[in-house]
């Protein structure tokens, strides 16, 4: 019989094992780490220097430290050191600072709505920013991204517009795209459904003063998007998927735990970096 579950590799319990609570604990603590899975950001390529017991970061490529060797993988950390959960295709993780959700394929986790089996993908995006609102026009940092589909712009008046009874969103070439004589008071808001709409280089959002120039006001923009990407060259096989503790060896081999060999009321799985 198995040591560890087909789907999860969690720890089995054996007949007359000792310390049998050891074994249950660890099988919990790994189905928590992997149920309702929101990991902090996907970006880091070392851990994080204050970890806060149950953090979990998808590790980036070239990672180093404690992480090295773990690219793709989720990095948890118990209150003591890293373990790690490597995805199967179909898994989902919620990335707590970007506000989206990313599923794994195989091969790498993608920000899309649907995957070929060679990475080809599209996705849905919303990106926010706020805009401070000075002079004739403000080319803000909201840029519809080349070869992207745009759904909408909407807006929000957070600081009162001054200096200008109302304002124009949209791009260089078409300053009321988004929309137009949008109001000034804090509050007014707007939804500006286009299309959709393909674009074929990045463009900015522009926000555009009427009746006078803006001396102040602050306005929150978010950009809605369809975006696609290309398939994959060449690439490894998928990932069968485990949940392990930091290091790696191969399977069959017993691993090292906090420094000793593990006795048969632990789990087979790799030591833990602290």
């Amino acid at each position: 019989m198995s040591e560890t579950t087909p789907s999860l590799a969690l720890p089995l319990l054996a007949a007359a094992q000792a310390q049998k609570h050891v074994t249950h604990n660890e099988a919990l603590l790994l189905l928590d780490a992997a149920v309702q899975l929101a990991v902090l950001d996907r970006t880091r390529t070392t851990p994080p220097s204050t970890p806060l017991a149950g953090d979990r970061h998808i590790v980036a490529d070239g990672a180093g430290g404690d992480w090295a060797g773990q690219s793709g993988a989720v990095a948890l950390h118990d209150g003591t050191g890293w373990r790690f959960l490597f995805p199967r295709p179909g898994w989902r993780a919620q990335v707590v600072a970007e506000g989206r959700s990313v599923g794994f394929d195989g091969i790498a986790w993608r920000d899309a709505l649907a995957t070929s089996l060679s990475g080809a993908g599209v996705g849905l995006r919303v990106e926010e920013i706020e805009v401070d609102l000075a002079g004739a026009a403000v080319t803000t940092g909201l840029v519809i991204p080349d070869r992207a589909i745009c759904l909408a712009v909407a807006s929000r008046t957070l600081v009162a517009v001054t200096g200008a009874s109302a304002y124009r969103v949209g791009t260089a070439g078409e300053p009321g795209k988004f929309g137009d004589e949008l109001g000034a008071a804090v509050g007014a808001t707007n939804i500006g459904v286009i299309g959709p709409q393909a674009f074929y280089a990045d463009t900015p959002v522009v926000v555009t003063a009427i009746g006078g120039a803006f001396t102040g006001g602050r306005l929150r923009l978010a950009l809605t998007t369809l975006a696609f990407t290309a398939p994959d060259g060449p690439a490894p096989e998928p990932s069968t998927g485990r949940a392990v503790l930091a290091g790696l060896e191969a399977e069959g081999v017993r691993r090292v735990l906090s420094g000793r060999l593990p006795d048969d009321s632990h789990s087979p799985l790799s030591g833990k970096a602290s």
